[in-house]
């Protein structure tokens, strides 16, 4: 189910997947170039749902607009809330709330973890560096979330690995930044972590 928001920069669209009897809410975001059928975040979908976790799959709104170049991180980070609070009002109102999502979305998530109150986050392929510029790195927007995280990256990965830290975990998967090449390896890296997080185990039915 689809349906759109309008935003501060024009309108997002969030791809709704309730699960029949929640006991939390994954809210993902897409990487620059790329959309919500992604295969780590379709897995991911497929993961959370399993484990009773309804999932958002949130476009921005350039992608919307039918632009591939993102817009600039205070619009993203804006419209992102934007929904998220729409999410937290109406269709997710009263469950705890991981947000996260692939490379892009990811940096989103964790730039906004305050603005959202979500109780986790969920990196899959966190961009750290460009390629090939490991002097132009991004771990301070990770190492700013006081909230457990989970990362999962491919092993060679030319946007970098992240290290593990006291709140993250870090799960090196076979492949590179598309996270195409193990996708049960990163389903059992998401699928571990939902289960065992203390923050979303206290919550477990």
């Amino acid at each position: 189910m689809a349906t759109e928001i309008n935003t501060p920069h024009g309108p997002a669209r969030v791809h709704l997947h309730p699960a029949a009897e929640p006991r939390a809410a994954l809210v993902l975001g897409h990487g620059a170039g790329g959309g919500v059928s992604a295969p780590d975040l379709t897995v991911a979908t497929e993961v959370a749902l399993a484990e009773d976790i309804s999932v958002a799959l949130v476009e921005q709104p350039y992608r919307v607009a039918g632009r591939r170049s993102p817009a600039p991180a205070p619009q993203l980070d804006a419209a992102w809330v934007t929904v998220v609070d729409h999410l937290r009002e109406n269709e997710l109102a009263g469950l705890p709330l991981i947000t996260g999502g692939r490379s892009l979305g990811a940096r989103v998530a964790c730039r906004t973890v305050r603005e959202t109150g979500a109780v986790a986050i969920l990196c899959l392929a966190f961009p750290v560096h460009p390629p090939g510029r490991p002097d132009k790195t991004r771990l301070s927007e990770l190492d700013a979330v006081e909230v457990p995280v989970l990362v999962v990256q491919g092993e060679s990965d030319p946007f970098g690995m992240p290290p593990d830290a006291p709140n993250r975990t870090v799960a090196r998967v076979r492949g590179d930044h598309g996270l195409r090449a193990d996708r049960a390896a990163v389903a059992a890296a998401v699928r571990s972590w939902l289960r065992d997080s203390p923050t979303l185990r206290t919550r477990a039915r």
